[in-house]
């Protein structure tokens, strides 16, 4: 009261001022007073820090501004708090960069666990029935090592027959190799332009005689191989629970027995993909062999496609193959099908296997490296995307570069 006493009084003892015209209603003297020590008030709030907080939190607010204030100016301070400060982490370029790295880990493992989770549902989503096919009829699937799937079409037939004289068993010995290897192989076909023509015909009067193929709801056309492919997994994954499902070309040679001794190395692992990988050039000409219509999503002219297994064989685990049966309507197909099976597969957390020996060339290759012991999964001509004149020529690199006879029947699983 005594300071606003004293500025009541300072008011009223002004030196008078020669009379001026007044312009409106002078204020009175304690509104006056009460302006100043309003304005007074105003200036000592806003020229200091007030903190609400109890009073021991904001002492040691006060201490740890000053503190850090007195490091930062070199003040006379202890040096023990100074380096505690320091290690604690605040304002550490250093440790800010240390917690941004480990987030970007935890983002990574977390995008892991989110990609394994998705293909234990795609599991969970097939056995959802007890073990029964998604076709509906109930059936259980058959359990199996590995489903060799040999990609043929209507005018092929003879090349069929050079596979069936060469490396792929038939009759009992096809049926044996099922019972006591687990290894399924078919030749995989889908259905004509007019479905129950005169090509289905010659096809079912053939698997009548063979008994060794897989039949596709899907239009043949060489166009259309990815498509044949996303509906070849689905259908294989429907059938048969294998540990791997692969794709053969019908002009290439395979040796079952080392194939499957290779294949047993990766079994137990999940998401594996393997074949012989390469990244060839996008071909954006049109009217060459291979064109890219999409060829724009690649980048500029000249680029490489994404690392992808070459078409002529390769080999993925039941995960993958059950994720891409459950995820068929919307993986999209490019021009060539083992570009469309990389594109699948590359944003996934899959380990990709590149093993040179699925594409080996025909002798003297493959033969030279048979003699040294190191035989080959596959062999074939890249010139021609597999054995050159196969027709012809498939008993030559069989008996080149195929293993013994009882290569397969002596693999242990």
């Amino acid at each position: 009261m005594s300071l606003m006493g004293g500025l009541v009084k300072a008011v009223n003892e002004r030196p008078q001022q020669p009379e001026k015209k007044p312009r409106g209603r002078p204020l009175p003297g304690r509104a006056v007073a009460v302006i100043c020590f309003a304005c007074f008030l105003l200036v000592f709030v806003f020229s200091r820090p007030v903190s609400f907080l109890p009073s021991e939190k904001k002492t040691r607010f006060v201490y740890s501004s000053s503190s850090s204030s007195s490091c930062e100016s070199g003040m006379p301070q202890s040096s023990q708090d100074c380096e505690s400060r320091t290690r604690s982490g605040k304002g550490n370029p250093r440790d800010i960069i240390r917690e941004v790295s480990k987030t970007h880990q935890a983002i990574r493992s977390l995008d892991k666990s989110i990609s394994s989770l998705e293909m234990e549902l795609a599991v969970a989503r097939m056995n959802s029935n007890g073990g029964s096919s998604s076709s509906g009829h109930g059936k259980a699937l058959k359990k199996a090592f590995a489903v060799i799937g040999i990609n043929t079409g209507f005018s092929s037939k003879k090349r069929r027959e050079s596979v069936r004289q060469t490396w792929m068993p038939r009759g009992t010995k096809l049926k044996r190799l099922e019972e006591e290897k687990s290894v399924v192989v078919r030749f995989v076909i889908g259905h004509s332009a007019t479905p129950g023509g005169a090509l289905d015909r010659a096809i079912d009067a053939e698997d009548a005689e063979t008994k060794d193929f897989l039949r596709l709801d899907h239009l043949e056309g060489y166009h259309e191989l990815s498509s044949k492919t996303r509906v070849y997994f689905a259908t294989a994954v429907a059938i048969w629970d294998a540990d791997f499902y692969l794709k053969v070309d019908d002009d290439v040679h395979v040796n079952l027995g080392i194939l499957t001794t290779n294949l047993a190395r990766y079994r137990g692992k999940s998401r594996v993909y393997m074949g012989c990988m390469k990244s060839g050039p996008v071909l954006f000409q049109k009217g060459v062999k291979y064109h890219e219509p999409e060829h724009w999503k690649f980048g500029e002219e000249g680029n490489k496609y994404f690392r992808h297994a070459t078409g002529q064989i390769y080999a993925i685990s039941k995960d993958l193959a059950l994720y891409i049966s459950t995820n068929a309507p919307i993986l999209h197909k490019y021009a060539n099908e083992d570009v469309s099976l990389g594109s699948w597969l590359i944003g996934l957390e899959v380990e990709h296997i590149d093993d040179r020996s699925m594409c080996c060339g025909t002798p003297p290759d493959c033969e030279w490296k048979t003699r040294s012991g190191n035989v080959c999964i596959a062999s074939f001509d890249w010139s021609c995307s597999g054995v050159c004149k196969s027709v012809d020529r498939m008993k030559d690199v069989h008996s080149s570069c195929g293993e013994s006879d009882a290569a397969i029947w002596d693999v242990v699983l």
